[in-house]
């Protein structure tokens, strides 16, 4: 078969590298890619925004399957240029890629589909989205409508910080016209867990759970970014959650998509949070996560281009996956100044030494070469420094200790991915 991934971050290298493992593989294209994808794909110089031309791309090379990575090309319809071609994706159509693209879409299909959420207001002005922050008190909950990389989501504690946010959505137009209109919710106090299931219209494929980590610094503070880091098991979620939101959430879902005209074909992603009152969904993503992707790359056992390709025509040829045993741990390896202005064209020196240790992969998220053929930052988050291991602990030392062998010494991560979670469990296998 020949492939086409869409994207050029560390999501996109991990699915190339899963991808390039079948063999049912005859062609691998990426596009647009980066340095760590051009080991193993062809590059396609095409931004992700250059829906028409991918799409022309994919058809004059008789691609097999298209698999989309970011949300971008997905909301800009790129899955119905492809379908309109003859060409194959596992990915949504614009119209079912809403759940992510319209965050007050999401919340009101919930809504109307009795999915379980925190309660919202939706605001079209400052005033508006004033007043429903002081109804639901601090601390508080303002999303962005539409797409803003991860990073359209802050949560005031008191009114200063209410006063400063609405002054990015509202006056500063931060998000530009993806805040033409906020969602303000209610604040969930839990810990966050991501439910990710591969759709083929109707029928649904459970990934092991993974958990993943937003903010930028130790302790879950600092801003929203587009994550600093994940594993997986999660270590919170046991088979019994596991098995309520498959049949409460994403069955569900994909049902009531269908009835709306909306059939889903592609990774569909549940943000969760599980809170002293049970599991409620904080959002929807449209596609793999990232870092979520890389670490579930890594203990998938079957082979990825034949679910995806059955997944895009017809139906999957399994009822259920087999993942791995081993644990899989992700940091991400971020530039100064992420994730407001970071700092771009670092060097990042030779990957080879951290590469070598045992269960260790690199995912390029944010790589370029410069006018010298070097390796440079490119991006907010740059590398993912991944690794396998018999237990959680084990994959996180592993990880750790090979990012502290990448030769880029202003490097930003953080230093307790998996730290909670492990104290929590004995064993730091659960779930």
């Amino acid at each position: 078969m020949r492939v086409l991934v869409i994207g050029g971050g560390g999501r996109e290298h991990a699915l190339c590298w899963k991808l390039r493992q079948s063999p049912l593989l005859e062609e691998l294209y990426c596009a647009p890619g980066n340095p760590g994808i051009a080991e193993i794909a062809d590059l396609v110089p095409r931004s992700v925004d250059e829906v028409l031309e991918i799409a022309d791309f994919a058809a004059s090379v008789r691609i097999d399957l298209a698999v989309v990575g970011p949300e971008l090309p997905l909301a800009l319809g790129i899955a119905d240029e492809l379908e309109m071609r003859g060409v194959p994706v596992f990915g949504p159509r614009q119209a079912a890629a809403e759940i992510e693209g319209s965050k007050v879409f999401a919340k009101e299909f919930m809504a109307r589909h009795g999915i379980p959420t925190a309660a919202f207001e939706i605001a079209h002005d400052e005033a508006s989205a004033r007043a429903a922050a002081r109804r639901f008190g601090f601390p508080v909950v303002l999303k962005a409508d539409g797409l803003a990389a991860g990073k359209g989501v802050i949560l005031p504690t008191d009114e200063a910080e209410l006063e400063a946010a609405l002054s990015l959505f509202f006056g500063e137009r931060r998000f530009g016209s993806a805040a033409n209109r906020i969602v303000v919710e209610e604040w969930l106090a839990g810990e966050e867990v991501s439910f990710i299931a591969l759709a083929d219209g109707e029928n649904v494929l459970p990934l092991a759970p993974s958990k993943d980590y937003k903010r930028l610094r130790d302790g879950d503070l600092g801003p929203n970014t587009g994550g600093m880091g994940a594993h997986s098991p999660a270590g919170i979620m046991g088979p019994e959650n596991a098995s309520w939101v498959l049949e409460r959430v994403m069955r569900p879902v994909v049902t009531a998509l269908a009835r709306e005209n909306r059939a889903f074909r592609g990774f569909l992603y549940a943000g969760l949070m599980l809170t002293p009152a049970g599991l409620r969904v904080l959002e929807f993503n449209a596609r793999l996560g990232d870092p979520e992707g890389q670490v579930l790359m890594l203990r998938l056992e079957d082979d990825l281009l034949e679910l995806l390709a059955a997944g895009a025509t017809g139906r999957f040829p399994a009822s259920r996956l087999r993942f791995r045993k081993e644990a899989a741990a992700c940091l991400v390896l971020a530039s100064p100044g992420y994730p407001e202005q970071p700092l771009t064209g670092e060097p990042l020196g030779d990957l080879t030494a951290a590469r070598a240790d045992e269960g260790v992969e690199i995912f390029h998220a944010g790589t370029a070469r410069d006018a010298e053929g070097r390796l440079v930052s490119a991006g907010g988050r740059v590398l993912d420094v991944c690794a396998t291991g018999g237990s959680l602990s084990e994959a996180l030392r592993r990880a750790y200790a090979a990012a502290a062998k990448v030769e880029w010494p202003s490097k930003v991560l953080r230093r307790d991915i998996g730290r909670r979670i492990l104290a929590a469990t004995a064993s730091g296998d659960e779930g």
